[in-house]
């Protein structure tokens, strides 16, 4: 069976839009697209067309793998943002040679770093990355949790607003977290500081606020929430209405490729949150 490869700037967006669906069809969530959603992701994600692949056999595009490059912590870093093959071209090695082309496209890019998420029960995926020289260095959860504030809450913490290009600059930012969750991401939502009384610092949470048509608040998904302080009810009660800013209306929060480890993950997952998805994080060091 030959496969040929095309960049997606070399294709039609109904190839790409079809590789992409039949790709996730029967996957552990519905991640399913159309020209504009394709897009827009490509864009807020910081994708590129052009370091992209679509697998073809003959006329037939059969399997798709987008692929992101930045710099991260002063080293040249990938992100494979999706592979995806078509059910019926499964299991026949279209996806090694996937992997193979995007190694070409790494190597001839100086890429030093490259990372990828894969869903944890996606054993075949899993093993296909680490034949490849990939490892797993985290475990990522999603989760999903509700809050309604009755009443505006007093806050004996200082919340300072800040654009999310702008945490950058500051020495506490994480930048070495998954792709979404980096500020880069992130760049039409929003971030907040939070300091004590005493002007020192508690953390912080990069975050995005979805509003419904009529203008109501519908979720808030939260990026990053790192805290440097002793995490209670108190203090996440008050983060959480800070940036939902609802009183009176039930709230939906989303936490997006957060790690397992991280005490503010822990605490809401001990209050109420659930855990809806859970993934492992691969990194693969390059020469």
């Amino acid at each position: 069976m030959e496969i040929k490869f095309k960049k997606l700037t070399e294709c039609k967006i109904e190839d790409i839009i079809r590789a992409w669906n039949r790709g996730f069809e029967g996957y552990y969530i519905n991640i399913e697209m159309t020209p504009d959603t394709f897009f827009h992701r490509m864009v807020n994600e910081g994708l590129s067309m052009n370091h992209s692949l679509l697998a073809f056999h003959g006329e037939n595009p059969v399997a798709i793998l987008v692929n992101g490059i930045r710099t991260l912590n002063g080293k040249k870093t990938a992100w494979n943002g999706g592979t995806g093959i078509a059910p019926e071209y499964r299991g026949k090695g279209v996806s090694r040679l996937l992997m193979e082309e995007a190694m070409k496209i790494y190597e001839k890019e100086g890429i030093e770093v490259a990372t990828l998420e894969a869903i944890k029960e996606n054993e075949r995926a899993i093993r296909l990355y680490k034949r490849f020289g990939y490892e797993i260095v985290d475990s990522l959860v999603l989760l999903n949790g509700t809050r309604e504030f009755g009443t505006k809450l007093d806050t004996s913490i200082q919340v300072v607003a800040f654009r999310p290009e702008q945490l950058s600059q500051k020495s506490f930012y994480k930048e070495n977290v998954p792709w979404q969750c980096q500020w880069q991401s992130v760049k039409a939502g929003e971030a907040q500081i939070y300091y004590d009384s005493e002007n020192n610092i508690l953390g912080y949470c990069l975050y995005r606020r979805i509003w419904s048509k009529d203008g109501k608040l519908e979720k808030v998904i939260i990026y990053q929430l790192e805290l440097f302080s002793k995490i209670h009810n108190d203090i996440m009660d008050k983060i959480l209405f800070s940036i939902s800013g609802e009183v009176g209306n039930q709230v939906e929060f989303i936490t997006i490729n957060s790690s397992l480890s991280n005490p503010a993950i822990q605490y809401l997952l001990a209050n109420g949150f659930q855990k809806t998805t859970e993934q492992v994080q691969m990194v693969k060091r390059l020469n």
